[in-house]
């Protein structure tokens, strides 16, 4: 497989995120958001993916955290139909105030098992960054850290399970395997 060739496209994408998300901090750990960007971004290339699903992967929270439906134009102009689409496959919502944290996610559970390649793959990488994040603050600080999210623990071990099933469902990988073994293992201990 030859390795996908990173044009000004994805230089500006990554400068666009960098500006969108300059404020932003994950909720774990007081980390620059622009750090779990970059990390979902080189996990779409690890596992193969091209210039537009990176580029989507610096993007996929930017409809959702940074702007909505504005943001959302901004990215189709910039940087295509083809990247707006993923970012829209991974994105739960871009209504304010967001709607209950159960039924989001149960949408987007459901929306997963059509989604497309490219979607499931950018979405995999966030949720498998994600877990690896819970996993590393959960095995420093313990069970305070659930206090942070809108879902409880149960909860959130709930939707992990569910994105791991579904992932499963529609064609494991080394990235599904990887999720589904750091749920267990965030699971099991807590």
């Amino acid at each position: 497989m030859n390795a996908p060739k990173l044009t000004e496209r994805f230089e500006a994408a990554l400068i666009y995120a960098t500006r969108l998300h300059a404020t932003q901090t994950r909720k774990l750990g007081n980390v620059p958001y622009i750090a779990h960007l970059l990390s979902v971004a080189a996990l779409v290339l690890e596992a193969g993916g091209n210039e537009d699903e990176a580029i989507a992967a610096l993007l996929h929270d930017a409809v959702e955290d940074q702007g909505g439906k504005a943001t959302r134009e901004e990215i189709r102009q910039q940087f295509g139909e083809q990247v707006v689409e993923i970012v829209d496959g991974c994105t739960e919502t871009d209504i304010t105030p967001k709607p209950p944290w159960l039924e989001r996610k149960t949408r987007y559970i459901e929306h997963l098992r059509y989604a497309s390649p490219s979607v499931r793959r950018v979405s995999l990488a966030d949720k498998l960054h994600n877990a690896r994040s819970l996993l590393a603050e959960w095995q420093q600080q313990g069970d305070v850290i659930w206090s942070q999210f809108n879902g409880s623990k149960e909860d959130t071990f709930w939707f992990y399970q569910s994105l791991v099933q579904v992932f499963r469902e529609t064609g494991s990988d080394r990235m599904t395997e990887e999720l589904s073994r750091v749920v267990s293992q965030l699971f099991q201990q807590g």
